[in-house]
């Protein structure tokens, strides 16, 4: 009774600490990251000194020890008022699912203290989206060394993170299609190779990388030899999968909050009429709390199969992702066309929210990748071919 009356008064402390920084830090320079391009550093460091970057790690090493649906509450609340910055931590929480698999205890215990941020390394030029199909390369060296080398195409924080969950073909030709790694962000070889300049998540400097001759210890290695798919569907995926759901989330029910502000508050002078005295104006309003709400009740469901270890746990994973990316594009958008040209401009904040949602139909695995993946658990396949294992 006691360790659950803790963690539950962890809980709440945490959650009064992020609306701190929320309204302190990230709520302000929301917009500045937006506009800039800027990699929104001092909400990071703000998050870090809060201790929320260690909320998934461990108490062993010091770390809050909450599972998934502490974390995707945190992810909600930061979307809601900066997509950069909140898919920064989401990559990090991401990552750090690894590192608390199979990382060393030093840089466990350093995410822990909020010392240390840590990012996936996984898309490459030469396999896209299909995060599972590597091509950069592990070859062995003298000194119980390994060589990377590899040509990322997007790495979220790249440059900024302090180490990097790496993806390369295994050792060993027959080990398995993925061998992961830990990589320092200091290591020679390793470098950021281009800039980002998108339609949306403007601050989260999801930039390429590429290792040339990047040497690592035999030891960085993250679990067995070619055994990387595997930890990254059963570690990372689902992490990755249900805070993007919660990133959508946040992001769907901040646009219709500030849409029905707008209707509440805007009124036409020539009537004296709010907009919200509108029928089908408030209508389309219902219509968009109810698809956000349905999400909500989505994700919390998925998060209960996880918790219980339902059968279809897997398959709500897969699920969540699709519909939390159609649904905060369908949800933006509408909100964009009931606000008319308000909305349009900078004030609001919904055209920020509006490109920012755009990313998750795209980000891998994307929709259309899950909605195949879901097709196959439905029929009794494999998630993918034994050619991408």
């Amino acid at each position: 009774m006691t360790a659950s009356v803790d963690n539950a008064q962890t809980a709440t402390d945490s959650t009064d600490t992020l609306g701190t920084v929320i309204d302190d830090v990230i709520r302000p320079q929301a917009p500045i990251v937006d506009r800039d391009g800027a990699f929104p550093r001092p909400g990071v460091d703000a998050l870090a000194a809060a201790g929320l970057l260690g909320l998934a790690s461990s108490t062993e090493v010091g770390g809050a020890g909450h599972g998934m649906r502490a974390v995707a509450e945190v992810i909600e609340r930061l979307a809601a008022e900066c997509g950069s910055t909140a898919m920064v931590v989401l990559m990090h929480y991401a990552a750090t699912a690894v590192i608390e698999a199979h990382g060393p205890r030093d840089v466990r215990a350093a995410i822990a203290a909020g010392d240390h941020l840590t990012t996936l390394a996984f898309s490459e030029y030469g396999s896209r989206s299909h995060f599972w199909s590597p091509t950069g390369t592990a070859t062995a060296a003298d000194d119980d060394a390994v060589r990377l080398d590899a040509r990322k195409s997007w790495v979220t924080a790249a440059g900024e993170a302090n180490s990097y969950v790496w993806s390369s073909l295994p050792l060993t030709p027959d080990a398995g299609p993925m061998t992961l790694w830990l990589v320092p962000s200091d290591s020679a070889g390793l470098s950021v190779t281009g800039d980002f300049d998108g339609l949306g998540l403007r601050g989260n400097g999801s930039r390429p990388m590429t290792a040339d001759g990047l040497r690592v210890p035999s030891t960085a290695r993250m679990a067995a030899d070619g055994a990387g798919l595997d930890t990254a569907l059963g570690a990372v995926l689902p992490w990755f999968l249900v805070l993007n759901a919660a990133f959508c989330l946040g992001l769907a029910d901040s646009a219709v909050a500030e849409a029905g502000r707008h209707l509440t508050r805007t009124t036409l002078a020539h009537t004296g009429a709010a907009l919200r005295d509108a029928p089908g104006t408030r209508r389309d309003l219902a219509r968009l709390m109810i698809r956000t709400d349905a999400l909500r009740a989505f994700l919390g469901d998925t998060l209960t199969a996880l918790e219980t270890g339902r059968d279809d746990a897997m398959l709500r994973v897969l699920q969540v992702k699709a519909l939390a990316g159609e649904t905060v594009a369908d949800v933006t958008d509408g909100a964009l066309r009931l606000c008319g040209g308000s909305a349009f401009r900078k004030e609001l904040g919904l055209e920020r929210r509006f490109r920012d949602a755009r990313a998750a139909r795209v980000m891998a695995p994307t929709t259309d990748a899950l909605h195949d993946f879901v097709g196959r658990v439905a029929t009794g396949l494999p998630l993918l071919d034994e050619a991408n294992r």
